[in-house]
């Protein structure tokens, strides 16, 4: 390749060319937006979720609406030590410094070199006849971006350094999301052992009763096998919850990044609160579900990556320089005249390559349309998300106070069977049967009740949580590395 010298109007004219993109304009994929959610309260219905703007709902600590100090304590300890929420930190940093490797193309490359040689002869040569040479050079190399290609890759890891971020807002909200289910089933679990000790008190003292009866000859022993049976059904009951609340404490050690020996969370009484979650308007998603800012910053990138495929049908051109020193003495680098200069400019196309960039953008062209494909499919699936959990809403809402009619009736029917068998109307078949209904539906009335709480958290997740795509990504000092607090 021959090296010409450079004009400066080849100098100006480079300048000017540079930053002339060949990458096609990006647009977001249209998508299909609702007027409206077909699940959502209407006039006259369900109140638990009112219609509002999307701005009313909190920016960050979605948690503090279920006003127990404990999920707020535990969210805090996942957001700063979860392990796979600092994965995601290390991977925005990571996208961060690629941004600015892709932005240093923009400025020229300097080079310096120093080196010192000694040769001589056979071994008969002498002293006199070995030679010490020195050099330095300082050397610079600048490709100006006549068509792009650049702009094209710094808009690609911009792109990559937002889709991160969405990625680790996503993450975010997944951690605390399963912590937050995790705390409520286990609080879920110290609400049923509590019941269930409760129960067996009352079966051990039914138990106590028919064992006399039985010695009295009042009863079979039929009747006081039936009360042993319950009994014991009851207790193994018991066993398997607090085996259960122990697996739910587990994980939440392991979401706060701790081991499940140091960790524990004490019995406290339960909330059961469920907060009023304002929906928005669904085009809202667009912007606050970080899974679909990060599914449309993918899109973006595969746009640039288009541009960035398509420079490589034009030349391209360096622009070079170099200052050179040399001598048989250091002295000898600081004298002018032994400097040796150059300025130069290269210019290289491809002239045949049998299709292969024509390959590489079609390449490229399809990898943007099928990025396109699972944005619209990200959005789609939220939709369907957020509707899920609505008719998940209204339906448990209806079914908590359908339960607690019937756990009222259970009440009063085990009242009332357990009178007449005092008085030998009924067997004792029939107060098993009874009991059995009543802690079935009050059972039933306490796991609605998380199962209300965690339909709340799946929306909010749904809904994007605390996501802001406006707000700056902060990290904590042990997820920076750097050793801040």
């Amino acid at each position: 390749m021959r090296r010409v010298r450079l004009h400066p109007i080849a100098l100006a004219a480079g300048l000017a060319l540079a930053g002339c993109s060949v990458a096609p304009i990006y647009q977001r994929p249209d998508v299909s937006i609702p007027a409206g959610y077909k699940e959502a309260p209407v006039e006259g219905g369900a109140t638990w979720l009112p219609a509002a703007p999307a701005d009313a709902i909190d920016r960050g600590d979605w948690w503090r609406r279920f006003d127990d100090p404990e999920l707020s304590r535990l969210a805090t300890q996942v957001d700063a030590a979860n392990q796979t929420l600092a994965a995601a930190v290390a991977s925005y940093r990571q996208a961060q410094a690629l941004v600015r490797e892709a932005r240093a193309s923009y400025f020229p490359g300097v080079s310096l070199g120093v080196g010192a040689q000694r040769s001589g002869g056979g071994s008969s040569s002498t002293s006199s006849s070995r030679r010490t040479s020195f050099d330095a050079s300082l050397g610079a190399d600048w490709a100006p971006d006549f068509w792009g290609r650049v702009g094209s890759s710094v808009a690609a890891a911009r792109a990559g350094e937002e889709a991160s971020a969405a990625d680790l807002a996503a993450a975010r909200l997944s951690a605390q999301g399963e912590m937050a289910i995790d705390y409520f089933s286990l609080r879920e679990a110290d609400d049923e052992a509590a019941l269930l000790t409760r129960t067996i008190e009352g079966y051990e003292r039914a138990l106590e009763i028919t064992t006399n009866r039985y010695a009295a000859g009042v009863v079979a022993k039929t009747d006081v096998l039936q009360a042993q049976t319950q009994l014991a059904t009851t207790r193994s009951s018991l066993a398997l919850v607090r085996a259960n609340r122990a697996r739910y404490e587990h994980a939440i050690a392991v979401l706060a990044g701790q081991a499940p020996g140091n960790f524990s969370v004490a019995p406290a009484t339960w909330k059961p609160v469920v907060p009023a979650i304002p929906l928005g308007v669904p085009s809202a998603l667009l912007q606050r579900r970080p899974d679909i800012a990060a599914a449309e910053r993918q899109v973006a990138a595969a746009n640039a990556q288009i541009g960035i495929e398509r420079a490589a049908y034009f030349p391209s051109l360096t622009l070079s320089a170099s200052l050179g020193n040399g001598g048989s003495r250091i002295g000898d680098l600081f004298r002018v005249s032994n400097a040796l200069w150059s300025v130069g400019a290269s210019v290289a196309q491809t002239v045949f390559d049998a299709g292969a960039i024509s390959a590489r953008v079609s390449a490229a062209q399809a990898s943007r349309d099928a990025a396109a494909a699972r944005y619209r499919q990200t959005v789609l699936v939220a939709f369907q998300g957020v509707e899920d959990q609505l008719a998940n809403a209204r339906a448990q809402g209806e079914q908590a106070e359908l339960l607690r009619q019937a756990s009222d009736a259970a009440d009063q029917t085990e009242q009332q069977i357990l009178n007449r068998y005092r008085a030998g109307q009924l067997g004792y078949t029939d107060v098993v049967t009874a009991q059995a209904s009543a802690l079935a539906a009050r059972r039933a009335l306490v796991q609605v009740a998380v199962s209300r709480q965690i339909t709340a958290i799946a929306l909010i997740q749904a809904l994007g949580g605390g996501w802001d795509a406006s707000a700056p990504v902060e990290l904590t000092g042990s997820m920076r590395g750097d050793g801040t607090k």
